[in-house]
């Protein structure tokens, strides 16, 4: 089995009033947090050639991830560096319409260590959509992060979706959910 890191959205403004103004801090930190664990283990991907994937929204005209914004710019710890694969998307699903899959065959890969942003969209969508193109999926349980819905804390949406996507699979593929610290290449 061949392992990638794939890292999904990490842009400076990901969760842009995705909260309320007082609740945004809290958000900031929480995502503060999580970009640490996800450079962490870029960093070990690195160490262990072990290939790192970085998918970027390209959102429209008015969005807060509107291509070549500042908003729009991955987190600079997250920023490609080396032979890390950048991947432009303009859906919640990073195979739809892009190269993913084709890199990812390239490699030879087999088996993904996903997090990224969003939990309930961008995530969700790219963890179910490996698993029915046939690849192993381990969801960092700390490394995805997402904002407030207006009936849902973000801590509760990600609850949800360790919960929903652990075990989640196919004959052929499953979702295993991990917290990042057990995560060695």
């Amino acid at each position: 089995m061949t392992t990638a890191l794939l890292i999904i959205d990490v842009q400076k403004a990901i969760i842009a009033g995705k909260a309320s103004a007082q609740r945004m801090p809290e958000l900031e930190a929480a995502l503060d947090e999580t970009v640490f664990r996800l450079q962490a283990l870029k960093q070990k991907a690195h160490d262990a050639n072990i290939p790192v994937f970085l998918i970027q929204h390209d959102g429209a005209k008015g969005h807060r991830l509107e291509k070549d914004t500042a908003g729009w710019e991955l987190r600079p710890e997250i920023a490609a560096t080396g032979n890390d694969i950048l991947v432009h998307k303009k859906y919640s699903d990073s195979f739809l319409e892009t190269e993913l899959a084709d890199r990812l065959k390239d490699h030879g890969v087999t088996h993904l260590i996903t997090g990224g942003c969003m939990t309930q969209f961008c995530v969700d969508t790219t963890v179910r959509r490996a698993i029915s193109l046939g690849y192993d999926v381990t969801l960092l349980a700390d490394g995805h992060m997402t904002g407030d819905s207006d009936t849902l804390p973000y801590t509760d949406i990600m609850k949800h979706h360790n919960e929903t996507l652990n075990g989640f699979g196919t004959d052929a593929a499953s979702v295993a959910v991990k917290p990042s610290a057990e995560i060695s290449f």
